[in-house]
Parts: C-alpha cells; structure tokens; sequence
C-alpha cells in the first residue's frame, strides 16, 4: 500500500498491523497525509476548539532519578523550591480571571506534600472554583493516595508510563523504579473514576520502532482519556547529556496516528514541542491535537521546573502567555475556548 492507502485504512478502522505501523512511524512521506486525515477526525470530535490547561507547576523536588529528567533526585546544580498552598491558589485565581476551567497540579515526587495537604489544596480549589476541574500530576502513589485525592475533589490525573518496554524503561530509569508498578498505578486510577491520561518520549535513549509500537498497543490496553506525547529533549545535568534530543517530524506523525487510533482522545500540541520548534504546538494542533497547557507557575520559578533544556515561555506573565497562544492557535485555524473541556466518548 502507498502513503494515502494505509493513511485511509487507519483512518477507516483505527488500527493497523504491527508491520503497517513500522512503516508510517520509519517514513517521513506519511506526515502530510497522516495529518490531513486527522484533522478530519478532531474536527468530527471536537470542532475547532482547543481547550486551555493552566499548568501549576509547584515543586521540582523529586525522590527519584530518572536518567532524562532534569529535576532527578541527584542533579545537585538545580535550585529547589515548592509554592505554598497560597501561592497555588493565586496561581489559580489569576488562571480563572484569564478563562482557564482546568488546573493542572504537576510536580516531581515530592515526600514533603502529604496526602492531607494535596487533599486540602485539591478541596479548596474545588470549593473556590466549582465549574473547574483539577488535574493531578504528581507520579505513583498507593491505591489509597489515588483514593483521597479523588475523594477530596481531583477529577483527572496524568501519569506517563513513558515507555511500554520493560527493558527499554530498564534503561531509562534506576533498578528501584518499575514499569508493572507504573501500569499498576494507571489501571488503579482508571478503576477509581479519574479520567486518566498517560504517554511517552519520542526520540528517547535507546528507543526503538518497537518500542512506540509497543506504546501504541498499551495504550490500546489502557483506553486513557487523554494522551501525551513529545520529543524527548536532552538536559545537560543528567546521564544522558550526551544523547540527541527527539525528532519533530516522528512526534507530529505520531499525534496523528494516535488521534486516528483514539479519535475521542484529549491530545495536548505539548510545550515541548514549541521549545524544538518555533512553530511546533501550532503544527501539534494541525496534527491532531486539541489541548494546549500555559504556564500559570510564578515566573520566578519556572526556569527552575526544567524537566528539560532551553524551555519556552518561562518569562511571560499568564496574561501575556495567554494572549500569545491565543493569537499562535488562531494561525493555526483553531480557537481557544474558556470550557472545562471534559473527554467526549
């Protein structure tokens, strides 16, 4: 089959053999069409609205070490620093004034927030915003952590499984870290009520063709609301300083097929892929996605959240940001709405 035909058998069945896929995701040829098909498709779904996230980014202490990630455990040259249940909540009203109906909570594995504080933040926050939801982003925790938060309020959460590959998570992260427990974690909270959201690197040390098609057909397994994906990006203070960072072109054909392979799917035009290319969210958007992320952090610890290298929008205020991306995803042929932007299934 040429480009258009299997490009019309996605588009048709939501599915293709292991091999198909091999060829799409090794061909550049495929991105024009991939992207041109899914377009059709977010717009049967989802109109041309994008949904906004207001991301709150309020701790970059983390107990683990993962190898790509700038904020691992043992980079001594990162500044650390955590918001207040204060600071979060001006965070999220300045977030509300400028039409965000979602916060985004993200963080690393910090010990120092107790499952009681993360409950009375997410409470609060559920109380002063009640047509909001809250999104939690703050790694593995037990079934019963997961249970609390939902109960004090916490609608989504998102959890990368990163990659599906026992060996190839083996080498991307320290012997105590595990992937059945990271999948564990996904499966509890979709049993929960959360509606769930995973994805992976592309681009990553030592990743394969394999490997993503084996990120595709977890994701198969999972049937995760909402679905993130971008360009690993190389930090200089982590073990793989010396590793390229991923291909623009791989990670747009990719957001095309998993929006053809999950059509109902809440897929954010990531930050990363804006900081490897200056048009990269709007092209994300043109791919198939329909979520956009700014920043709501105080912009004098953003720089200091670099879960990678050279990242963007770190000095705008929310306001200006806003505005920014509103103007970026109208070039697009998109438009911003002020909505909790909730999965449509």
């Amino acid at each position: 089959m040429n480009e258009i035909e299997l490009t019309d058998r996605l588009f048709n069945t939501g599915d293709l053999t292991d091999s198909q896929l091999k060829e799409m995701l090794e061909s550049d040829s495929f991105n024009d069409p991939l992207a041109r098909a899914a377009d059709i498709r977010r717009r049967e779904n989802y109109g041309d609205e994008v949904y906004i996230r207001g991301l709150i980014e309020f701790t970059n202490y983390c107990r683990n070490n993962c190898y790509y990630c700038g904020i691992r455990r043992s980079n001594r040259n990162t500044e650390r620093y955590r918001l207040t249940k204060e600071e979060i909540l001006i965070c999220c009203d300045e977030g509300y004034k400028l039409g965000f109906r979602t916060f985004v909570m993200q963080g690393g594995e910090d010990p120092y927030y107790t499952d009681e504080m993360i409950c009375d933040i997410v409470s609060e926050i559920k109380r002063r915003y009640p047509d909001c939801a809250v999104t939690l982003s703050i790694g593995e925790k037990s079934r019963g952590s997961y249970r609390s938060f939902y109960d004090a309020g916490a609608d989504r959460y998102l959890l990368r499984h990163e990659t599906a590959d026992p060996a190839h998570y083996g080498k991307l992260h320290p012997a105590e870290m595990s992937l059945e427990n990271r999948k564990r974690c996904l499966f509890d909270l979709k049993e929960i009520g959360y509606q769930v959201g995973s994805g992976f690197m592309v681009g990553s040390p030592y990743q394969t063709t394999e490997n993503l098609i084996a990120d595709l057909r977890f994701l198969q397994r999972l049937k995760p609301d909402m679905i993130g994906i971008g360009p690993y990006i190389t930090h200089k203070d982590t073990p793989f300083a010396e590793f390229k960072s991923g291909d623009l072109k791989l990670t747009l054909r990719l957001v095309s097929i998993l929006r053809l392979m999950f059509p109902y799917a809440l897929i954010p035009s990531t930050t990363a892929l804006g900081t490897i290319h200056p048009q990269g969210r709007e092209l994300g958007l043109k791919a198939g996605a329909n979520v956009v992320m700014p920043n709501l952090s105080p912009v004098g610890v953003r720089k200091l959240y670099s879960l990678y290298e050279n990242k963007i929008c770190t000095g705008e205020e929310a306001a200006q940001c806003r505005g920014c991306l509103e103007m970026r995803v109208e070039s697009a042929g998109y438009r911003i709405v002020t909505d909790v932007g909730n999965v449509k299934k």
